[in-house]
């Protein structure tokens, strides 16, 4: 007899676990495991019928999922999420809560500077949220990947190209060879038969995510390529893929989803990359002379 499996003590542990069991869950089951990673600051104050709700599932449902991870039922499973209650809520959660305050109340005379405003502190509060939550080891292991590698190539179109095409920007100033994916012509399938092994492809995309950029991830992966993910979920099909996924959730205002956190961490990483390059290049003044 199997012995039970140990639940997750952290809820980052958790997060991971569900990750990598997704596909394993029922269709019920991944509404839930959605859920959880898209209100994990808030799991720890919901009752099982508020999160049954939300799912739009029986309580019943929500202690199978407990129990799938390895807990006695949901109480157990909250209480990972309640250890880290002492820390602020998410800057970024509780603007969203904010701003659905404002549509509900069903005010439409807002005026032209009140949008703006709106919507600019929403894309404050998502990057404040993107720095309090980035996953370090993710992201230095992006890093480590774009130093070591002599070819990279980005794919990202609708609403993922602008970040798409900064990196492709950015990255031409280093001395690797780089390549975008756009989608333009729906030419990517053509394209990927240029991605050699060793070559790395940053693939961003979120929700609903873009057939051509799952696509191109896939194909990269079967090519021997390594991708670095941006998207908003662990359970994106990019980050399944991905050696490092990163993963950022800009804010919504008003029904329009901002571009800046994710533009933000794009910027982040190339920079980082750059002051690693930087630190491994040896100037040619400070060579040892060449005596003849």
């Amino acid at each position: 007899m199997n012995a039970a499996p140990q639940p997750p003590a952290t809820v980052d542990a958790f997060l991971q676990a569900i990750s990598q069991q997704y596909e394993d869950l029922s269709k019920q089951l991944k509404v839930i495991a959605r859920h959880v990673e898209a209100h994990r600051d808030h799991l720890g104050l919901d009752g099982i019928q508020t999160v049954a709700e939300q799912c739009g599932v029986q309580p019943s449902a929500v202690v199978r999922f407990a129990k799938h991870f390895g807990f006695s039922g949901f109480s157990e499973m909250q209480k990972v999420f309640r250890a880290g209650l002492s820390q602020q809520i998410a800057p970024g959660r509780s603007y969203h809560l904010r701003v659905r305050e404002v549509i509900e109340s069903g005010s439409s005379a807002l005026q032209p500077t009140q949008i703006a405003d709106e919507f600019l502190g929403g894309s404050i509060a998502g990057m404040q949220e993107l720095r309090h939550g980035l996953d370090q080891a993710a992201f230095t292991r992006a890093v480590d990947l774009l130093a070591d590698t002599t070819a990279i190539w980005i794919a990202g179109s609708r609403r993922s190209f602008p970040v798409a095409a900064y990196l492709d920007y950015a990255l031409q100033h280093t001395d690797k060879r780089i390549g975008l994916f756009s989608g333009l012509g729906s030419m990517q399938t053509g394209q990927t038969r240029s991605i050699r092994p060793g070559d790395v492809l940053i693939s961003i995309s979120f929700a609903p995510y873009a057939e051509e950029t799952v696509e191109v991830s896939q194909r990269a992966v079967q090519q021997g390529a390594r991708v670095i993910a941006i998207t908003d979920s662990r359970m994106s099909p990019l980050a399944r893929d991905a050696e490092a996924a990163l993963i950022v959730q800009d804010s919504a205002t008003l029904g329009f989803r901002a571009l800046t956190a994710s533009m933000g961490l794009a910027q982040a990483l190339f920079v980082a990359l750059a002051y690693r390059l930087e630190l491994e290049y040896v100037p040619s003044a400070a060579r040892a002379p060449v005596l003849t």
